[in-house]
């Protein structure tokens, strides 16, 4: 894979200056009324390109704390959905533990009945 990239990257730059020595010829360019500068088209495009990298750059970079921010947002609904689940699973004990409790009374009462009906 590095072999590739090196070769892309050599591939680009050797475009690149093969661009620039073709491409000398002066262009102008007019950023506000008044305020002109002349530059070889090679150097504007490379300028160009280079502005465009930059704010690539910080897209990305932009893009991946948003994602990080996204993420620590997951976390902490998934922490308090544990918690959530953690206070279901004491709940769910406690209402066992209540209900074992009733159905142990419950055989002494039905008894308690029986002896009631044949007096």
């Amino acid at each position: 894979m590095r072999q590739i990239n090196f070769g892309l990257i050599f591939g680009f730059g050797l475009i690149t200056v093969f661009f620039t020595l073709e491409n000398t010829a002066p262009t102008k360019v007019q950023l506000l009324p008044g305020l002109d500068y002349t530059l070889p088209l090679a150097g504007l495009l490379l300028l160009v390109a280079g502005l465009g990298a930059v704010a690539a750059w910080f897209f990305a970079a932009w893009t991946g704390m948003l994602s990080n921010v996204n993420q620590l947002g997951k976390a902490s609904e998934f922490e308090a959905q544990q918690v959530r689940i953690q206070e279901l699973e004491t709940d769910l004990s406690r209402y066992r533990s209540t209900v074992e409790t009733q159905l142990g009374l419950l055989p002494a009462t039905t008894s308690i009945a029986t002896d009631s009906e044949t007096d």
